[in-house]
């Protein structure tokens, strides 16, 4: 899939014209400084090396003030030093960004005003990881850069494919330097909940040397780090009518568990920077990236089946009963159930249920798992480029070419036995569960036997992209101030393997003692506790090492009666998908003088775009394999137009309107189908198939804002509105295959939202209270989200996924005689997070859908630093201090569900520079 040849092969034609064309223009024309349009498109125009709270928050507001879209941007304090701990924590702080905390306590998956669907560049180029659309954050340590730029609005020089807007990193360039430069940072990180210390360095160095040919810079960066983590999740299953228990009336939750997610991870990163400056206009440069991540980590589950239990006494409810549907075993019904009617074969019976809080469960059947992890991503990039200047035309041609690959490899193996009894307790004034096993039966080796089965799930999940563009701008003058035009050519693969292969225990579940696999006497090693689950106690779970060791899987396939050696890739879960991108744009720059004072500028624009794309994918049909490649081609139109009013003394409107686009994600363009029977009793059979006739979502998006700045603040008011169709969304039906029953979820254009919202922010340092007084500042922004789903999606009338409708910021500052601190408080209101409609929860006649939500949450962090002298600085820092929790519960109050326990970290570090 390597087309890196070809980019040097194509654009060195290309390259060479541009410089003999440059060059001899170049014996006339008198350097320039570079225009507003020349910056936006090469990231190296600026030399811009801030430092300090007070510098990075003043060059982001004039980032803001001047740039002819709506941005919102984050510039580093200093080199290495980003104002959060990663590049996604950095994100929550902008205006209209929300994000979540993922299993291994980092932040991630950010939105901007409620959507996903974010094309993410790196100094100006897209990037992405694996076979996805999207860009994982977390894989580019926030060490490694030097501004982030957040576009809420579009012009027609960006890259399209993203409805939300663009996020574009920028890293360290040789010309950002004078002089030469060393510097280095070193972190020591103490979580709480593992209770154990990760390090972490950078460097980087940086000089520019004047030759016989031209001025030339390089500038080479790397970091790594090694974090240690754990966390615990606790969570109470979907309810079900107690049937089965004695209790018809009753919802009782099949079961109650948790998993603690722990272990390591690390990433290496390296860039580089080679600029030369070959004539006072042509600039030459190359770029280059690797970035990496290593996770070795464990899931260690652990559940009590409420539902294979022999009675439960001791049973209490609360006020909280509904009318229900309920099939033969206690569930909603499905379709066909429904379709089968009330009181008939089949069918279900209507009754009022009542909410169970507390309980004893005897002779309970209670098993815990290991789910054995080693995650490996690489991600490459390499670019070649042009930069011309002349004195009234500019223009920058970029090739460049990016791989990332990821292999995922998880080995699980359940075990579990008969305990005497649990009890459980549901009605806390934190709205979480505390659960209550007498002598801690779970953390003995005796009597564990192998239940649910053996499972291995390996895949695979290249991408590569290269791509050529072309921005050029020629400055007119007068009204019509520039013209800017354009070009990009992009061709993209991605591929996608995974086998999953899922095997009972021999004699069935929970039939075979696990000594009589003949494992070492060290199977079995203790995992770190849940707090709801016996007050944190330890359980037992296989060991992660022995399950990834060859020994451990060669005599555990052996012994399940599974093949051996790793299992082949399963060709109905390969996809692979070709894709290729023409586009082209023409843009306006102008400006408008109105009186003495008063001016508008800004940009008219129109952008070309034709998608060409092939995706091949496997399914089964009767059983048999068979393969599908689908063709299609998409061509869109983009128009852009923006006026910006300045008012003088500070004040200044903005008005925009852009057409944006995002293309489905391929995995769901893969017309292959994929499904699994469940070895787990109480988890239904389910599948997945994808849709190559998917059409991108379409957006058109309104922006408004009302902004004043002044010599040591600003504050801006801000409204948007989007108005979104073609949104793709999953619908889940009932399927029989090969007389199976299963839960198949398909993506569909039938999708519509309507977002609107206000962005209020600002920061002020309060310079004119006397001394050291004057250091002191603050920053602040508040977001309303108010979005709507329409069309035909089953979720119509209700917000997005993922949407908090409110969301703030609030943070006190301090940067004067050497001393920097930050203190930050980031709130977001209740959102939901998962559609369970085509779930079998017992739940109200009337509640459709039946979304799990997450509780209003809040996170303190701090940053302290002192500079000894200008060169080395100490410094202190701390994230999640409160220790904020994740809380959902499922559609109604009562009904809790999980709890995760995020992390409190703290740390200590330094920065020197030379």
């Amino acid at each position: 899939m390597s087309r890196f040849p070809v980019v040097l092969t194509s654009s060195a034609s290309a390259l060479a014209l541009i410089a003999t064309t440059a060059a001899a223009s170049a014996q006339t024309a008198e350097p320039q400084q570079p225009s507003q349009t020349a910056q936006a498109a090469d990231p190296a125009a600026e030399e811009v090396v801030v430092t300090g709270i007070r510098a990075s928050l003043a060059r982001a507001a004039d980032i803001k003030r001047d740039a002819p879209q709506v941005v919102d941007s984050i510039v580093a304090q200093d080199i290495g030093k980003f104002p959060d701990p990663t590049t996604a924590a950095a994100l929550q702080r902008v205006p209209g960004v929300q994000v979540t905390v993922g299993g291994n306590n980092e932040i991630v998956n950010p939105l901007i005003r409620g959507l996903g669907d974010i094309l993410t560049t790196l100094d100006g180029r897209e990037i992405f990881t694996a076979a996805g659309r999207g860009f994982a954050f977390q894989d580019l340590p926030a060490e490694a850069l030097a501004r982030v730029d957040v576009f809420k609005s579009n012009t027609a020089n960006l890259i399209e494919g993203g409805v939300a807007g663009a996020i574009d990193l920028r890293l360290n360039k040789a010309f950002d330097y004078r002089d030469p430069t060393i510097a280095i940072g070193g972190k020591l990180s103490y979580a709480s909940n593992i209770e154990k210390l990760s390090p972490q360095v950078s460097a980087l160095v940086t000089d520019r040397w004047d030759t016989g040919i031209g001025e030339i810079g390089v500038l080479v960066s790397a970091s790594w780090y090694d974090i240690q983590f754990n966390r615990p999740t606790h969570y109470v299953a979907e309810r079900r009518a107690g049937s089965a228990l004695g209790n018809p009336d009753v919802a009782i939750p099949i079961s109650t568990g948790g998993l603690n997610e722990y272990g390591s991870y690390s990433r290496p990163q390296a860039n580089a920077s080679l600029q030369w400056q070959a004539t006072p206009e042509l600039q030459v440069y190359a770029d280059g990236l690797y970035s990496a991540y290593r996770g070795k980590f464990a899931t260690a589950f652990y559940e009590y089946q409420l539902f294979n239990s022999s009675s439960v006494t001791g049973v209490t409810t609360d006020d909280n009963c509904f009318t229900a549907r309920v099939n033969g075993a206690g569930f909603n019904p499905n379709s066909n159930e429904l379709a089968a009617g009330e009181n008939q074969p089949g069918g279900y019976t209507t009754r009022n249920i009542c909410n169970m809080v507390g309980g004893t469960f005897n002779n309970i059947s209670s098993f815990t798992s290991m789910q054995a992890k080693n995650h490996k991503t690489d991600s490459y990039l390499g670019a070649l480029g042009l930069k011309y200047e002349g004195d009234r035309f500019t223009a920058v041609l970029d090739a460049s070419y990016q791989e990332s690959i990821v292999n995922n490899e998880t080995f699980i193996v359940d075990t579990g036995k008969k305990v005497a009894a649990a009890t459980v307790d549901f009605d806390n004034p934190d709205k979480t569960a505390v659960i209550t096993i007498p002598g801690n039966p779970m953390a003995s080796a005796d009597g564990y036997t192998f239940v649910n089965g053996l499972f291995q799930d390996y895949s695979r999940s290249a991408g590569d992209l290269l791509a050529i563009k072309l921005d050029a701008s020629y400055e007119v003058g007068s009204i019509l101030k520039t013209i800017e035009f354009g070009g990009r050519y992009a061709d993209r693969g991605a591929v996608f393997d995974q086998v999953q292969l899922g095997i009972a225990p021999p004699g069935g579940s929970g039939n075979t003692l696990v000594t009589a696999a003949g494992v070492p006497d060290d199977f079995f090693i203790r995992a770190p506790g849940i707090p709801q689950i016996n007050q944190g106690a330890p359980f037992l779970v296989p060991s992660r090492e022995y399950l990834l060791s060859d020994e451990g899987q060669s005599r555990l396939r052996a012994f399940f009666g599974a093949p051996a050696g790793q299992p082949p890739f399963d060709p109905t879960r390969r996809f692979e998908a070709a894709e290729k991108t023409y586009a082209a744009y023409i843009q306006a720059g102008y400006e408008i003088p109105l009186g003495d004072t008063v001016t508008v500028d800004g940009k008219l624009g129109l952008r070309y775009t034709r998608t060409d794309r092939t995706i091949t994918g496997t399914g089964r049909v009767d059983g048999v394999p068979v393969t599908t490649t689908a063709d299609t081609s998409d061509e869109d139109w983009l128009p852009n137009a923006s006026a910006r009013i300045q008012f003088g003394g500070g004040l200044q409107a903005r008005l925009t309107y852009s057409k944006t686009l995002a293309r489905p994600a391929f995995g769901s363009l893969n017309p292959g189908l994929n499904y699994i029977v469940s070895t787990n009793p109480n988890i239904r059979n389910s599948g997945s198939g994808g849709n190559p006739d998917l059409r991108p979502q379409k957006s058109d998006s309104y922006d408004a804002t009302l902004e004043y700045y002044w010599k040591s603040g600003y504050i801006a008011v801000g409204g948007y509105y989007r108005d979104i169709t073609d949104r793709v969304i999953n619908g889940v039906d009932v399927e029989t295959i090969d007389g199976i029953v299963y839960n198949i979820s398909r993506p569909r254009n039938v999708g519509q939202a309507k977002l609107k919202g206000v962005e209020v922010s600002g920061q002020m340092f309060f310079d004119f209270l006397p001394g050291d007084l004057a250091g002191f500042g603050v920053f602040g922004n508040f977001t309303y989200a108010d979005s709507e789903v329409s069309g035909g999606d089953q979720l119509a009338g209700f917000p997005l996924q993922g949407v908090s409708k409110y969301n703030f910021n609030a943070g006190l500052l301090y940067d004067r005689n050497g001393i920097s601190g930050r203190v930050v408080y980031t709130y977001r209101s209740e959102y939901f997070d998962e559609d369970r409609s085509g779930a079998g929860d017992v739940r109200p006649v009337d509640a459709d859908p039946w979304l799990n939500y997450v509780r209003p949450n809040g996170r303190l962090d701090f940053s302290l630093s002192y500079d000894v002298t200008p060169r080395l600085t100490f410094m202190v820092e701390g994230t999640n201090v409160l220790r904020s929790r994740y809380r959902s519960y499922i559609n109604e109050d009562y009904f809790i569900r999980d709890v995760r326990t995020d992390d409190s970290i703290y740390a200590v570090g330094f920065r020197a520079r030379f």
